[in-house]
């Protein structure tokens, strides 16, 4: 009989060892962003990425507290960073509360407390990605339907902020008009030091980047090419994105 327990015990020790490990692999191999998880938009505040990757515990205290459910949490399908909170700035950005509290609410420094306003933030750099198919250089007016489409993030939210109620309204209005979104909507206090609308060759506008953009990512959210043209690349400098490359 004791015989009998001990191959039974052994054989839901290993059967369940060999589920797990299949799991966990099959986690990994599967995942299409495995590679790629040091290139996510982190919250205001982030250290250095394999820094940030060892302090944050998961505990998910910035997303409680952010006005715009601008944060997510990361699930298995993305890579090592399971639990660890990052924004899709295609969904929403972040919009620079004054007080950062997403900082304020981070109990193990994986978002620096140093970081105390919004120009104290580093989260990458607004790039216009694809100008063929920015609408305000081509003198397209934003299309039809637009607020429609913004307001499609906010609807899915079950407790919408003023915050974001406000948002929707300024974005209201737009359609039929030439574009100047990404730049109407930057969050910094003088919005002018990161973006602008500058005057094309082409007869259109667009969007120029200057060093005071803090990578927010409000740009990419609003921008109405149903890909955005314009985009943030994470823990990318400004110094390093146009001054060190000659853009």
């Amino acid at each position: 009989m004791a015989k009998v327990q001990t191959d039974r015990r052994d054989f839901m020790k290993y059967s369940t060892l060999g589920v797990f490990t299949a799991a966990i692999g099959g986690a990994v191999a599967l995942s299409p962003y495995s590679l790629q998880a040091e290139n996510r938009l982190r919250p205001p505040g982030a250290v250095d990425e394999k820094e940030f990757l060892g302090l944050c515990i998961k505990c998910g205290q910035c997303l409680q507290v952010c006005p715009y459910h601008s944060i997510k949490l990361a699930d298995f399908t993305m890579g090592h960073g399971v639990g660890t909170p990052y924004i899709d700035a295609t969904e929403r950005g972040c919009y620079a509360c004054s007080a950062v509290p997403c900082v304020l609410a981070c109990p193990s420094g994986a978002l620096d407390h140093h970081c105390e306003k919004p120009e104290d933030i580093h989260m990458g750099i607004a790039v216009l990605e694809s100008p063929e198919r920015c609408i305000a250089m081509s003198n397209t007016p934003v299309p039809e339907g637009y607020n429609i489409k913004m307001k499609r993030f906010t609807d899915a939210q079950r407790n919408v902020t003023e915050l974001e109620r406000e948002l929707i309204e300024r974005l209201e209005g737009y359609e039929g008009k030439q574009c100047t979104l990404c730049a109407d909507v930057c969050p910094i206090p003088n919005p002018l030091s990161a973006i602008a609308m500058v005057p094309d060759a082409n007869g259109g506008k667009r969007p120029e980047i200057y060093d005071a953009c803090i990578g927010c990512g409000a740009c990419e959210e609003v921008c109405p090419t149903s890909v955005p043209s314009i985009v943030v690349k994470s823990r990318v400098s400004y110094e390093d994105q146009y001054e060190n490359a000659g853009v």
